[in-house]
């Protein structure tokens, strides 16, 4: 396994604890991208976000054109699933020996799934009907049901802002 492409645990010595590390996570497209205020209103539906229905995501597939809540996984995860795949774009390359007995690691393996709320552009989960929002907890509810399954830990969180992605 080279440990500059695949997600693997590293043994920190002075804590002792493992500490996730994801190098692959390093392929995600950035372009330098500087944070403005956000616009007073947002569209309902915006052309040039990969998350919206219908609109091509990041990673190259497209949305479909979803009315409800949408799941799928992520284009760019920080785990990869134990089945010998490597993402594509990822460019081989030589990692460090962890022949040092300070470099310890373990392989991890593992998903991450993106949970669109709503195809409304403009609404956060506040905004949300309530209706709406039992739609997203019941997404979060199947996922970690499902995810539960084959994962001994599943963790749902929220990336917020146009910098999360």
């Amino acid at each position: 396994m080279n440990v500059l492409l695949h997600p693997h645990r590293r043994y920190n010595p002075l804590t002792r604890e493992w500490v996730l590390v994801s190098p692959q996570r390093t392929q995600r497209p950035w372009q330098g991208k500087q944070e403005a205020l956000p616009a007073a209103r947002l569209p309902e539906y915006d052309p040039g976000c990969y998350l919206c229905p219908g609109n091509v995501r990041a990673g190259g597939a497209i949305n479909p054109p979803y009315s409800s809540t949408f799941v799928f996984t992520n284009d760019f995860p920080a785990l990869l699933p134990d089945d010998g795949t490597t993402p594509p774009d990822v460019q081989p390359a030589s990692g460090p020996s962890d022949a040092h007995a300070l470099f310890r690691r373990e392989n991890v393996s593992g998903t991450s799934r993106v949970v669109c709320f709503s195809p409304r552009h403009d609404l956060t989960l506040a905004q949300l009907p309530l209706r709406e929002v039992r739609n997203v907890v019941d997404a979060w509810a199947a996922e970690t049901r499902a995810l539960g399954e084959k994962y001994r830990w599943v963790q749902v969180f929220e990336n917020k802002g146009e910098m999360m992605g």
